[in-house]
């Protein structure tokens, strides 16, 4: 066993038995990862960590909310295909400039 006093209230974490696969975009990956290793977290670790929590809170560790119909539209034209593509800087300044 590792111990990784830092993840999560100082627990001993056990030997990974299981593999979780999951598909990101390659930009996220990265981006996160640089973050992770800042804070001294492999991606294996950071998803342990995240099970962990996801497990004491009985829930997502964050708060969540259900999208409104608009929101839903939205969403589901995104998926489709239909929606704007826009880098994450001139996202960030639309949201700036809602009134």
């Amino acid at each position: 066993m590792q111990c990784v006093a830092h993840l999560c209230y100082n627990v001993r974490m056990a030997t990974k038995s299981q593999t979780v696969r999951a598909r990101v975009e390659p930009k996220l990956k990265r981006d996160a990862e640089v973050i992770l290793r800042r804070v001294g977290l492999t991606s294996s670790e950071a998803i342990g960590l995240f099970y962990r929590r996801v497990t004491l809170e009985k829930g997502l560790p964050f708060e969540t909310r259900i999208p409104n119909k608009e929101t839903r539209r939205a969403i589901e034209s995104i998926r489709k295909g239909n929606g704007i593509r826009v880098s994450f800087k001139e996202f960030a300044r639309m949201v700036r400039n809602i009134k």
